[in-house]
């Protein structure tokens, strides 16, 4: 198993935060884990790494599927702001349009899922998924510098 140890991430808060959201499960053998909340793990899933789209994909999504019959108006927004899946995505924006009113300025592309545009919609993820890849190269590019220096040096 790899476990990926890391000081900061990209677009996610501060460890002391993230511990308060912290989802903590047990396995059948009893022993508790303590995860990143679904919220922080899909924000940092927002790579530049091909792997990591689809699982982010897939989380929201089982998320969706397993609260949806009996979703809170926050579980509705963390969709809203961050399923990928485009059928998915135009269902909840019409079944909530309103909701998607106010939250299309820090998501542009709920509108076009509200209009039910599927093509639109798909071209729209995508470019939302370059725009975070981008970041996310950008955000690391000085990091890797510095790690080649000290590997170089070393």
């Amino acid at each position: 198993m790899r476990v990926d140890v890391m000081s900061r991430m990209r677009g996610v808060d501060a460890f002391a935060k993230l511990w308060r959201r912290r989802t903590t499960i047990e396995p059948p053998d009893g022993t508790q884990c303590d995860l990143l909340s679904l919220p922080d793990l899909v924000q940092a899933k927002k790579t530049q790494r091909d792997k990591d789209w689809p699982m982010l994909r897939r989380l929201v999504e089982a998320h969706y599927f397993q609260h949806r019959d009996r979703s809170n108006p926050a579980q509705v927004k963390f969709w809203l702001r961050e399923l990928r899946t485009p059928q998915l995505l135009a269902e909840l924006a019409q079944t909530h349009p309103r909701l998607c009113h106010r939250l299309a300025p820090g998501r542009p592309l709920l509108a076009s899922a509200v209009s039910g545009r599927g093509a639109k919609l798909k071209a729209a993820l995508r470019a939302e998924e370059t725009v975070e890849r981008k970041r996310d190269k950008r955000y690391w590019l000085p990091l890797r510098k510095e790690l080649e220096k000290l590997r170089h040096a070393g």
